[in-house]
Formats: structure tokens, sequence, C-alpha cells
């Protein structure tokens, strides 16, 4: 998950939907409520870590932190020195789930059809919205917080796209290179307050409308091929405060097309064996997630 969430444009979210977490993950973080509180003050401590699956979260947590602060910078030179092939291992790890997960839904009536093509709108949506202009002001950053969180735990939505699209990436980008903690501060506790808060509406809806549900993140991954498609021409760029580009609007081509436009080469070969080891990768986690369930 800490790996995804480096790369603009995908979710951990995904990560977490693929692996048979997501359910578990969402409970766990709808439980650290007021109830839990009182737990802790009438039961103890390890009442209140019990109750909140603190385990779970703590070594879930601790893997995505140390997976940003040891693959960040090998993540990033692998997307700037070879995009294509690790856009390809996204691309196919995610046309694998989507087959995988959609196979899984008991009920395949109309609603779900409907919900699918709804999931799919609103990340196509999301994917060609217009950027907006980003606001200083703190009220703006802590509901900037609170919806990238609620996108970094939605399958196929990027939470660093997000703010991009709202205008708040590069407002947040300084506020880290120069400290700014009070703007750190805000934003941080928008966090918060979108994760606890998203997490609640997106359990209930898995425990009450599973399949209705199940089907929308199915769309939003479907939606979020259109973002990690390998072979596409930039056609509006951001330099960030390390001189890196930041693609704001791609344009999608055809491997033999992306070549004669842009001079580079496609890696045909070489892209397809990448979207084949995310597939091999997806069946894995899979296969793992169904053992972890059995125990």
């Amino acid at each position: 998950m800490g790996a995804a969430d480096v790369v603009p444009g995908v979710s951990g979210g995904t990560i977490a939907f693929i692996s048979g977490i997501y359910e578990e993950l969402l409970d766990s973080i709808r439980s650290i409520n007021l109830s839990a509180l009182k737990l802790m003050k009438s039961h103890g401590f390890g009442a209140f870590w019990r109750e909140i699956n603190g385990n779970f979260l703590v070594v879930l947590f601790s893997g995505i932190l140390f997976s940003i602060a040891s693959l960040a910078r090998v993540v990033g030179y692998s997307l700037e020195h070879y995009p294509i092939l690790v856009w390809s291992f996204f691309f196919g790890l995610i046309v694998a789930s989507i087959i995988y997960i959609f196979r899984q839904l008991p009920h395949l009536r109309w609603q779900e059809w409907l919900s699918l093509w709804v999931g799919t709108l609103v990340a196509l949506a999301i994917s060609l919205a217009p950027k907006m202009q980003g606001s200083e002001d703190l009220l703006s950053i802590f509901c900037a917080g609170a919806v990238a969180i609620c996108a970094m735990i939605l399958p196929g939505v990027s939470g660093s796209f997000i703010l991009l699209l709202l205008g708040i990436y590069p407002v947040m980008i300084a506020a880290i290179s120069e400290l700014h903690w009070q703007t750190l501060l805000v934003f941080v506790l928008g966090c918060g307050c979108g994760l606890v808060a998203f997490s609640r509406v997106l359990s209930w809806l898995l425990h009450h409308y599973y399949s209705t549900t199940i089907a929308v993140l199915t769309g939003f991954l479907l939606g979020s091929l259109l973002i990690v498609w390998p072979w596409k021409e930039s056609l509006e760029v951001m330099i960030d405060h390390k001189g890196r580009e930041l693609v704001l609007s791609h344009h999608l081509m055809m491997p033999s097309t992306f070549g004669d436009v842009t001079g580079i080469d496609p890696n045909t070969f070489a892209a397809l064996g990448c979207m084949l080891s995310g597939l091999v990768l997806v069946l894995g986690l899979e296969y793992f997630g169904g053992q972890r369930k059995k125990l």
C-alpha cells in the first residue's frame, strides 16, 4: 500500500482491496470511537487494544510507513526512468483484480451492473476533471486533507491525484519542504477526521449493501485503467519543488502510435511481461488471502 501511494494515480486502497484486507481495515478504523475509549476506561488498555484490532493496525501502518520510507526513492526512480514498465505492472495488477473481484460477486443483477458503470464513470470523471486553483486557507487545507484521505482508501482513486485536482498539491509540497507545521497539522487533522468518518460509511455500506458496494468499487478500479495506461503523451505538466514533472493531463495511445509520435521505444514485449507479473502477483495475493481466511 505504501509503494502504491507513492505512485501518482495509484491508490493504496487498491492493494488493500485485492489482498483481502479491505473490510478488516475499514472495520478496524471504524472501531476507534467513543465506545472503545469508554471500554479502555472501564476494562483497561488491553480490552481497548483488542476492540480496535490494534495489532493489525500497527503492523499494517508500520508496513505502509516503512514502504514509503524505503521504497519511495526506488519507485520514484523507476517511474522516472522506466515509466512504461511501472505503469504496465500496475495495469496488469488492476485488470486481474477486476476480473477476480467481479467474479466473486454473489449476484449479478441490474443493480450490480448499474453500480459498476456508475463507479467507472465517477473514476473517469475524476481523472478528466479540470484542475482547480488551490488556496492556502487553513479551512481549505483541512477539507482537502479529509477528501484526499477518503480517496486513498478507495480502490482506483489516488489521494495525491485528488490533491492535484484541488490545487492543494503544490501547497502541501511546499509545506513539507519548508516545514510549515501549522499547515501540516491542519492537514493531518483533516485526514484523521475524514478517515474515521468515511471508513464508517464504507464499512456500513459493505455490511448492508455488499454486492452493490463491491460493484461500485470494482467500477472505480475499471475507471482507473485510464490513469495507469502505459502509453500516453503528456499534454499538461507541473514542476514540483524538486524539478520533477507531474502530469496533469495526457493523451492515450497504442504502443505503435506512441513510438511514432514520441520517438520513445514503447518496450511492448517488456511491458506485456510486466502486465503478466502484475496478474501473477494478484493471483498470489488472493491465494494467500484465502489461506489466511481459513486460519
